[in-house]
């Protein structure tokens, strides 16, 4: 048993997270990662009605430590949708991507409802505003991770971030984990524990379709790319500072780098590649994950992501141990 100052806050047997992926990570997910003793999270991002009744409710029937993973420009612009949330008592509550005026309204509303707040930062900037709106937890998003990031690199933020918060509050490694390794390197490094997107995207509890695993299991990191034309072609109002890095297809091909044409031309467009992702055209949706991509080879039940991860990682640190010599 890994125990940290994750594991001790939260009262969960594992420092595992499995990341809030929009439309992946239902309530299924949530459920078998919080089971398995990790931090199961609902990814509920753009804030749709009937999604959080069917999958925020099915985490909270559950039971134990799950939490809902909000993106906080988005809910913004729904009125209800943060009180609907908030109506689930989820135990934890995990923001990401909004401003400093957003971070400081929404961390103090999940405050008030009793949940314990985890906020996602890119920077060391964010992370001084989180911690100074009352975060209990800081997920530390590197470069590498999958769908939206920033362009700093996971190894040099962890430690930065971990200077900034002095162990004010436990500070979770997110991009580019996906197994033991990955969690042993990033306790080494001082972090409390490891969020993954693409490994539990991948597995049987995952609410990604059978063209986007097979695409994921088949893709090679070399085949990655980082665009914005998911979102022009969706017209979510992302800002630009952030990419989304997903499997290369002829959408990413044909319109990358084309955002001005994409956005005057999206009426014309956007229903025709609705219909596409509908039938689930790999050609056409996005096939967002992180530069773990290499190491995902496989469809697996999620209980078991977590307990091979953290087992390797265990088997990792005491390797580490006996190498030191009195």
């Amino acid at each position: 048993m890994i125990s940290t100052k994750l594991t001790e806050l939260l009262g969960i047997d594992h420092p595992v997270i499995s990341a809030p992926m929009g439309s992946v990570s239902g309530g299924r997910l949530a459920t078998a990662v919080t089971r398995a003793g990790g931090l199961g999270l609902v990814g509920v991002s753009y804030g749709d009605a009937a999604f959080i009744d069917e999958h925020v409710a099915q985490a909270a029937q559950g039971g134990g430590v799950w939490g809902v993973g909000c993106v906080m420009f988005t809910f913004d612009e729904r009125p209800g949708l943060w009180d609907k949330v908030l109506g689930y008592a989820p135990p934890v509550i995990a923001l990401s991507f909004g401003d400093a005026d957003q971070v400081r309204r929404y961390v103090a509303s999940a405050a008030d409802s009793g949940a314990h707040v985890v906020v996602q930062v890119h920077d060391p900037e964010q992370a001084a505003v989180a911690v100074q709106a009352g975060a209990s937890v800081l997920v530390a998003q590197g470069a590498e991770a999958g769908g939206h990031h920033k362009t700093q690199a996971t190894l040099p933020l962890i430690p930065a971030v971990l200077d900034l918060t002095q162990g004010a509050v436990p500070v979770v490694a997110a991009g580019g984990f996906a197994d033991g390794r990955g969690l042993a390197a990033a306790l080494a490094l001082g972090a409390d524990g490891v969020m993954m997107g693409t490994r539990f995207a991948v597995t049987e509890e995952s609410m990604g379709t059978p063209g986007f695993k097979s695409s994921l299991i088949s893709g090679a990191t070399a085949d990655l790319v980082d665009t914005r034309a998911f979102d022009v072609v969706r017209g979510i109002p992302w800002d630009e500072v952030y990419r989304a890095r997903s499997v290369s297809n002829a959408f990413t091909r044909a319109w990358t780098g084309r955002d001005a044409e994409l956005a005057a031309r999206r009426g014309e467009i956007e229903p025709e590649w609705a219909a596409a992702v509908a039938r689930d055209d790999t050609s056409q949706r996005a096939l967002f994950a992180g530069e773990v991509l290499d190491l995902v080879q496989d469809v697996r039940p999620a209980a078991s992501v977590v307990r091979d991860t953290v087992t390797e990682a265990e088997a990792i640190l005491r390797g580490l141990t006996a190498r030191l010599t009195p």
